[in-house]
């Protein structure tokens, strides 16, 4: 739907003759301009508007993502842990938003019917989220999985010490108190 290096509406005319798209810019006459339908052909209606802002959000999500210097994750445990702190604090911060609103949470709209706030579909989606990240934790053990996995690194960790004391020719009571030091130090750093 790109004329060019510009994007046009594209909607189909409603010439019989004509198998040709809209040619008008896109968002042409609406107040997202570059996006979307023209304003005639529906690009004013609250659909197409929404529409059009998702479009201009997910666009400028992508320019920001092409920036970043992507990592791939190596332990994905720990990243769905992480994912999962930022779910609960954006569900946080909805809620603090939707206790902001009090008795306004309901509103008339354009039409004259009653519409719920945006802040309370944004929490609404934000519970949704919270509950599938933390269902999915739940479902994987992870954080059992998480304590195995650093149980397994103490012991290669102890393993490489107990090889070290006895290569330096370290045993004995030496050896027991350096590796009850190295426990210690282990669970302090833990």
């Amino acid at each position: 739907m790109a004329r060019g290096d510009k994007p046009v509406c594209g909607a189909k005319t409603r010439q019989e003759q004509s198998a040709e798209n809209c040619g008008l810019p896109a968002g042409w006459g609406t107040d997202h301009p570059g996006v979307g339908r023209c304003k005639l052909h529906g690009g004013k209606t609250p659909g197409q508007q929404l529409k059009a802002t998702r479009d201009n959000v997910e666009r400028e999500a992508r320019a920001v993502l092409a920036e970043l210097d992507v990592e791939p994750v190596g332990d994905p445990l720990t990243a769905l842990m992480q994912l999962a702190g930022q779910v609960v604090s954006w569900q946080t911060a909805t809620a603090t938003l939707v206790n902001g609103l009090g008795d306004r949470i309901r509103y008339e709209g354009n039409s004259g019917s009653e519409q719920t706030r945006a802040e309370v579909q944004l929490y609404e989606r934000a519970m949704d989220r919270a509950l599938a990240v933390l269902s999915a934790i739940a479902r994987l053990n992870i954080e059992e999985r998480l304590a195995s996995i650093s149980e397994a690194q103490a012991a290669k960790v102890i393993s490489a010490i107990d090889a070290a004391l006895l290569s330096a020719g370290v045993s004995g009571t030496e050896a027991a108190t350096a590796r009850q030091v190295a426990a210690r130090h282990l669970r302090a750093v833990e």
